[in-house]
């Protein structure tokens, strides 16, 4: 039997620029290109942040509004999974895209230490994401810093706070969070095992980490992210041309371990999320 690898690609982040490299894309236009090329390699989830037209971070969701457009017209059936991350807005103003209801919306569930500031995820700024993901039916994709940030996914899903499937991505590698290693990955995912039969769970390394974390991940069973936001280079010498060369990167791990990368309507029937009207 076989068991299918979803594929995430996060395709721009709020802290790379051109100037880190040339490939990471900022303009609608630039990200919707971007992740078409990366959904050919293999990608079936697109992981999106929207930037100003000085390369900074927002939240406005009239850009993300053109760009989930972009992305139905020229992906036609990838997932797309808006962040409500807190680099690029504060307060509910980080949920102000949820009402386009998208496939999928980034949802961290607690507070930890980023390389220079603490990434704040209050209770109250929590519940209220999770209720407008609730609202719109929007399936949370869990991005766990932390073993607390995954019990506590688990527990809201168990009281019926989480919209949808339980699905979980461990991030390791962030500087002053979660370091990328092998016995908290082991931990991290017999964890969800044991506490969430049935759910499904990914992984995302930083940096050097994304490579090693895509191993990880996809010998593990479960499903892996890669793409520009998280890693800009495919070796310590090399940039990375492109999202699609990190996917097929991830893809050709796949293939190592005997697992398909999924399609999207794989990935969809997976993570039951269906395809919702345009």
């Amino acid at each position: 039997m076989t068991n299918p690898c979803i594929i995430c690609v996060a395709i721009t982040g709020s802290v790379p620029t051109k100037k880190n490299n040339p490939a990471v894309p900022v303009t609608i236009t630039e990200q919707v290109e971007s992740t078409q090329a990366a959904f050919e390699a293999g990608a079936s989830i697109a992981h999106c942040h929207v930037r100003n037209d000085d390369q900074t971070p927002t939240s406005d969701p009239e850009r993300f509004a053109r760009l989930v457009e972009g992305l139905q017209k020229h992906c036609p059936g990838m997932i797309v999974q808006l962040s409500t991350g807190g680099r690029s807005g504060a307060g509910h103003e980080r949920g102000g895209m949820l009402p386009l209801s998208p496939d999928m919306a980034s949802l961290s569930v607690g507070s930890n230490n980023f390389p220079t500031r603490v990434y704040e995820n209050a209770p109250d700024l929590v519940a209220w994401l999770a209720g407008e993901m609730q609202k719109y039916k929007v399936t949370p994709e869990i991005e766990a810093f932390d073993l607390s940030h995954i019990l506590h996914a688990i527990r809201m899903h168990d009281e019926g706070l989480i919209y949808g499937k339980l699905y979980v991505q461990f991030v390791m590698g962030v500087k002053n969070a979660m370091p990328a290693d092998k016995e908290v990955f082991d931990f991290y995912v017999h964890t969800m095992k044991t506490r969430a039969p049935g759910a499904n769970w990914c992984a995302a390394g930083i940096g050097p980490n994304q490579i090693v974390v895509n191993e990880w991940a996809i010998a593990a069973g479960g499903h892996t992210r890669t793409g520009l936001e998280d890693n800009m280079r495919l070796d310590r010498d090399t940039l990375a041309p492109s999202n699609a060369a990190l996917v097929a990167r991830a893809a050709k791990l796949c293939e190592e371990y005997e697992r398909p990368v999924a399609t999207w309507q794989q990935a969809r029937d997976i993570l039951q999320v269906p395809q919702k009207a345009t």
